[in-house]
């Protein structure tokens, strides 16, 4: 390996590392701020989030390696340029697809290798990713009795504390109510104030109440009216128990999401295909067989000593020839086996809908993982010249470039995924429009840096303008 290509690499790594780690930190940071108030102060152990934001890292990877490899390059050339690195890279009689041939090496083992991370690791950490969030989002919140609230975690009760003390445990006007399973009678204990505090274990939280009063309503002695008896009963102290099991952090089996398509690698995507296409293959074929007994045919003979009269067929009237009686009753009976094959087909017809559905979906999944190789490529395709046209290095107008690209891309490639979930487009166009549009613009910049073309400098376009605007004088 030249030295000239041992640089480029080093000034290509550096960037491209310290990139990627901030776009998954930006990342990391969005996917905090969506998902705070689900995660915040319900108990979790710090193992457990950092288990989930482990696993949210490794899915963005698909949004975060793209993006990473476009600044990267446009940082990388664009600080050559400025430099005038390559204008001495140029005189030594090395031309720039000579000096990109490294990188390009560098970026395409990094698109095998988010191709092996797609296929390989990124289900299993989508199965680990969504399992686990979808726990964290049903964990009831540990802040158990809030001021001024009713809360109605606990099962069968709903408390209300006015005010809690410094400590946490002190309570102030506490009411109860509190519904039996069975009966569904409705008692309500008011206390004046109490405290609370948890069993060995964490299994109940135990609530004193002092100076109160319980009013409860019961059937009475014949049974009728389930309030027809009021009863008050006034306290010094009493204590309600409340089981704690409910705000333990539960754990679903793993196996209950492996259904989902993001959970699962090409070879499973491909049989999951297969499979449904069979199924729907056979399903037409029982729908053939299921609606032959409904379209009725009958044969009889053109001399038959049974028959005397034969009714001539009527192309433009089949009732014809044929009693009022006759055509009211056939018309009927028509009818009802319409009705009957409508219902029969209706929810037939649903169920082939959600299929197609679902195999559109699988489609969605499986290109996703060759397209995420293929945009790294692209992207630094449309990075590397363009930082050397642009020669500007650092975080400033490298950044600014580069997001603009990448949202192109991310918009084209979104809109062409809803498009093939909802069976307008393609598969194939419609997961690789985003490729379709964006590599005649790399290749477009790839000649533009190649011939020193000065793309974004004004002063050429000035003096276009400036010439163009004297020939409209002159003339």
């Amino acid at each position: 390996m030249k030295k000239i290509h041992l640089l480029l690499l080093k000034a290509f790594i550096r960037p491209f590392i310290v990139t990627f780690l901030i776009v998954m930190f930006v990342l990391l940071m969005l996917f905090l701020f969506k998902y705070i108030d689900d995660l915040i102060g319900k108990g979790f152990e710090w193992y457990v989030i950092a288990e989930l934001m482990m696993y949210a890292s490794a899915t963005n990877v698909a949004m975060a390696l793209p993006l990473s490899v476009l600044l990267s390059s446009i940082m990388t050339y664009g600080s050559l340029g400025e430099n005038y690195e390559l204008v001495a890279i140029k005189s030594a009689g090395i031309s720039l697809r000579r000096a990109m041939y490294p990188m390009f090496i560098v970026v395409a083992i990094l698109a095998v290798s988010a191709f092996v991370f797609s296929d390989y690791m990124l289900p299993v950490a989508n199965l680990k990713y969504y399992s686990l969030l979808y726990d964290a989002r049903k964990q009831k919140s540990a802040k158990l009795l809030q001021e001024g609230v009713f809360s109605s975690s606990f099962p069968g009760y709903s408390i209300r504390v006015l005010k809690k003390g410094d400590d946490g445990q002190t309570l102030k006007d506490i009411m109860i109510y509190s519904k039996a399973p069975k009966t569904g009678n409705m008692d309500v204990t008011l206390a004046k104030e109490g405290t609370m505090f948890r069993t060995p274990g964490d299994k109940f939280l135990v609530v004193k109440l002092r100076n109160g009063v319980r009013y409860a309503e019961d059937a009475g002695d014949n049974g009728y009216n389930r309030r027809q008896r009021l009863i008050r009963f006034r306290f010094k102290e009493t204590e309600v128990k409340l089981d704690l099991s409910e705000f333990k952090f539960k754990r679903t089996n793993e196996e209950d999401f492996r259904s989902a398509f993001v959970m699962m690698n090409i070879k499973q995507l491909r049989n999951y295909q297969d499979s449904t296409k069979r199924i729907i293959d056979s399903s037409e074929s029982r729908n053939f067989s299921t609606l032959m007994p409904y379209i009725k045919f009958y044969a009889i003979p053109k001399k038959s000593d049974s028959v005397k009269n034969y009714i001539r067929y009527n192309k433009k009237n089949i009732l014809a020839g044929m009693k009022t009686t006759e055509q009211i009753s056939a018309v009927s009976a028509a009818q009802s086996e319409i009705r009957s094959i409508q219902d029969m087909m209706k929810s037939r017809n649903e169920g082939f809908k959600e299929t197609g559905k679902n195999i559109r979906r699988s489609v969605v999944e499986y290109q996703k993982k060759f397209t995420l190789s293929v945009a790294c490529l692209v992207l630094f395709l449309i990075g590397a010249p363009l930082g050397a046209i642009i020669r500007k290095g650092g975080l400033g107008l490298p950044v600014v470039v580069s997001v603009i690209f990448f949202l192109l891309y991310h918009i084209i490639s979104t809109i062409g995924e809803k498009g093939v979930k909802d069976g307008a487009w393609n598969p194939i166009v419609g997961m690789w429009i985003a490729i379709f549009v964006l590599t005649p613009i790399g290749m477009f910049l790839s000649y533009k840096a190649a011939t020193d073309s000065a793309l974004f400098d004004l002063e050429s376009y000035k003096r276009f303008f400036n010439k163009l605007l004297r020939r409209k004088a002159a003339v």
